[in-house]
Order: C-alpha cells, then sequence, then structure tokens
C-alpha cells in the first residue's frame, strides 16, 4: 500500500468463510466513501478447517487486504494479537468476523475518537435480540465474578474497540502468553468512551461456546489476570482456624471428662468441609501452576502459516 493507512481494522476468523465478502464490503464503503479513510483490513485465519483462506486471498484483489493465515487455532486472542502487531494505522479498530460486530458503528466509533481525543472507544452491547436467558444469565454470572475479583466491569464489553497507538502499543508491551483482550485494554487505563450497539439477530448463527468451554474460559480468564482466589483461601483458613481451636478445647475437655464420643457427628461434618475446601484450594493453587507452567515456556502467542502481500 504506497498511502499509509489512517485506520486499521484487525478481524480474527475461524470458519467465517461466507461472512468475510459481506464484512469487507459493508467496511470498504463506511471508511472510504462515507468517511473519506484511508484504511487497511488486516483478517487473520486463525486454523480455519472450511475455505476462509481462499476467501481472504480473492478479497485482497478486492479490498486493501491484508491476510494472515496461523499453523492452527490458537484461539480469538492470539489471532487479535497477530493482527494488532501487523497494524500500521493511526488507529486500529478489533470487531469479529462474523458480523455481529454491525460494520456501521465505525463511523460512530471513529467520531467519538476526533471529538473526545480519547485513547480507546468501547462498544458496549446492549441486550441481543436472539439471546437466552440461559446465555444472559452465565454471561452475568462471569462477569459479576469477575468484577468482584479483578476489580474490573466488563459488563456488556465486547471486543469491537478502537485502539490509539499510545492503547495498542501499551497493550503490546504486556508480555504474558495468556491473553485477555478485554481485561488487559481495561487494566491499562488511558482515557476511554463507549458506544452502545445492539448485536443483530442473524439467522443460522449458533454460539460455538458449551457450557464447559465457557467454564474454562472463565476459569482460564480469572487465573490468568488476578491472585485473589489464591488470597481468599488463605483468609478461609484463617476463618477456620479460629473454630478449629475452640473445637479442639472443647474436644480436649469432653476427653477428661471421659466424654470424648460425643461430638463425633460434629467431627465428621468438620473433616468433610475441611477435606472439601482442601480439594477446591488445591485445584485452584494447580490452575495457577498451569498459568506459570505456559508462561515459563515463553512459547510464541502464534505461529504464522502464510501471508498475502503487504
Amino acid at each position: 500500500m504506497s498511502v499509509q493507512p489512517r485506520v486499521s481494522v484487525v478481524v480474527p476468523a475461524f470458519n467465517e468463510a461466507n461472512s468475510l465478502p459481506t464484512l469487507c464490503r459493508r467496511i470498504d464503503q463506511i471508511l472510504t466513501q462515507e468517511l473519506g479513510e484511508t484504511y487497511e483490513l488486516i483478517l487473520v485465519d486463525d486454523g480455519s478447517i472450511d475455505n476462509t483462506w481462499d476467501s481472504i486471498q480473492r478479497l485482497t484483489e478486492q479490498f486493501p487486504v491484508h491476510g494472515l493465515r496461523l499453523s492452527r487455532n490458537f484461539g480469538k486472542e492470539s489471532a487479535l494479537c497477530a493482527g494488532i502487531e501487523m497494524a500500521q494505522g493511526e488507529v486500529v479498530v478489533s470487531m469479529d468476523g462474523d458480523l455481529q460486530h454491525p460494520p456501521e458503528l465505525l463511523a460512530l466509533m471513529i467520531e467519538k475518537w476526533r471529538e473526545t481525543g480519547c485513547d480507546l472507544v468501547e462498544a458496549v452491547k446492549t441486550r441481543a435480540q436472539n439471546e437466552g436467558t440461559v446465555s444472559r444469565l452465565r454471561a452475568k454470572i462471569f462477569y459479576k465474578v469477575f468484577s468482584v475479583l479483578c476489580g474490573f466491569d466488563l459488563s456488556g464489553m465486547t471486543d469491537y474497540k478502537l485502539l490509539t497507538r499510545s492503547a495498542r502499543e501499551a497493550w503490546l508491551n504486556m508480555p504474558e502468553r495468556t491473553l485477555f483482550f478485554r481485561g488487559m485494554t481495561n487494566w491499562i487505563g488511558f482515557h476511554r468512551e463507549t458506544v452502545q450497539f445492539q448485536v443483530p439477530d442473524i439467522e443460522d448463527r449458533h454460539s460455538r461456546w458449551s457450557f464447559t468451554g465457557l467454564l474454562r474460559y472463565a476459569l482460564r480468564n480469572i487465573t490468568a489476570f488476578t491472585a485473589v482466589p489464591l488470597y481468599l483461601f488463605a483468609f478461609l483458613g484463617l476463618f477456620f482456624l479460629f473454630p478449629a481451636a475452640i473445637l479442639a478445647l472443647d474436644t480436649l475437655r469432653r476427653w477428661f471428662q471421659g466424654v470424648a464420643v460425643e461430638g463425633f457427628t460434629t467431627v465428621i461434618i468438620l473433616v468433610l468441609l475441611v477435606g472439601g475446601l482442601n480439594f477446591i484450594g488445591l485445584s485452584v493453587l494447580g490452575l495457577y501452576l498451569g498459568r506459570v507452567y505456559e508462561e515459563v515456556k515463553q512459547r510464541p502467542r502464534y505461529i504464522i502459516r502464510a501471508r498475502t502481500d503487504r
């Protein structure tokens, strides 16, 4: 590209061959025809098993598209990282490739950035038309737990964001391998603004997240982002220390009085309770050790298999 792009749009894609052409047309219409912006569109094929890469290669002939093909499915966070590292624009916009992030919101995000001079514009979703009660409840529980443990309220936040060069560099300077884009972009601070949008009702679109997948996602991000659960179990240990000491003194008193058999049920209940807490605490500790294990190996966040010409 001969002209330095002002806006870089990064789109991680996993099996999105059908939606990418429509997405590119709508982005080009907004940025070029309506706003007159020079832009680049970075499409990252995150190990798709359909013809997503073929679609990306065809799109490079019609739009200012740069394609990256990862060697396998590294996950959305790593795919975002690959695209953001490649971006050259004054601002970088991250968005999904399944059309649930409406491209028409780009104009409002760029306008908000120009008017306020902020470093980050976040798109906050309102209640989706096709979002079920169970999905809303799961999301609400996750964000509430995350807010309590980490101190950041991510309710309604998405990966649809605009970052200035300062915010982008701050995010890229965070070296951890276990990435949580929403949490990390909140952690860096900076002046931020928000815009709201409603997730469109797209036919034949079903969530790829199962309950176990969401649970792993939640545990991974919470343990990667905060050590508060470890402190909670330390406080629980202190909490049970005092009643345990009282029970021990009461047991000794009963033994000296010759009625030590009494209270056996209480002891069994306490043993089961404390044993269960120990198992949970060891599990939490194991999760953190797993995070440490992943970090100390210093493996790359992603591996690029192929790329289109810039």
